[in-house]
C-alpha cells in the first residue's frame, strides 16, 4: 500500500485570501437571490479565509 503524502494540517501553498473568499461569497448571493447557505463553496471558502488569516 502506498502512503499518501498529502496532510490536512499542511499550510496551503495558495491560501484563501479575504478578498478572493468575498469575491466568492458575492457571486454566490447573486446566483442565490442575495443569499448564502450555509455549507456552501462561499461558506467554506469564508471559513478558510478567517483560518487563513489567523496563522
Amino acid at each position: 500500500m502506498a502512503k499518501s503524502t498529502t496532510s490536512g494540517a499542511s499550510t496551503p501553498s495558495n491560501p484563501m485570501t479575504a478578498t478572493a473568499a468575498a469575491r466568492i461569497q458575492s457571486a454566490g448571493a447573486k446566483a442565490n437571490g442575495g443569499g448564502v447557505s450555509k455549507g456552501s463553496f462561499a461558506a467554506r471558502a469564508q471559513s478558510a479565509a478567517a483560518k487563513s488569516g489567523n496563522r
